[in-house]
């Protein structure tokens, strides 16, 4: 990969991150599922769009669901964080 398609890549993962309101945990769970950074920009809800799912949580399930694993709140072995992160909204 050249030197400006890396620099462009990095431009729109920047832009996903920002737009979509994720953390650095959550973009690499977007890179291991293999979305891309306008997938992600796409996948933003309006308000109008009540019934979709903010973008990191639709990344957490997706990622759960592929790989199973979750990842789990700090003091609560039981619960995947991303049901914790649900409750604030």
């Amino acid at each position: 990969m050249t030197a400006k398609k890396k620099n462009n890549k990095d431009t729109e993962w920047k832009e996903a991150k920002k737009r979509g309101r994720l953390n650095t945990e959550t973009v690499q769970m977007a890179k291991k599922l293999g979305l891309n950074p306008k997938s992600l920009i796409k996948n933003i809800p309006n308000k109008s769009q009540s019934w979709k799912k903010p973008v990191y949580l639709w990344i957490r399930e997706m990622y759960q669901e592929r790989y199973g694993d979750s990842i789990k709140a700090p003091g609560n072995n039981n619960r995947p964080a991303f049901l914790d992160e649900m409750k604030r909204i």
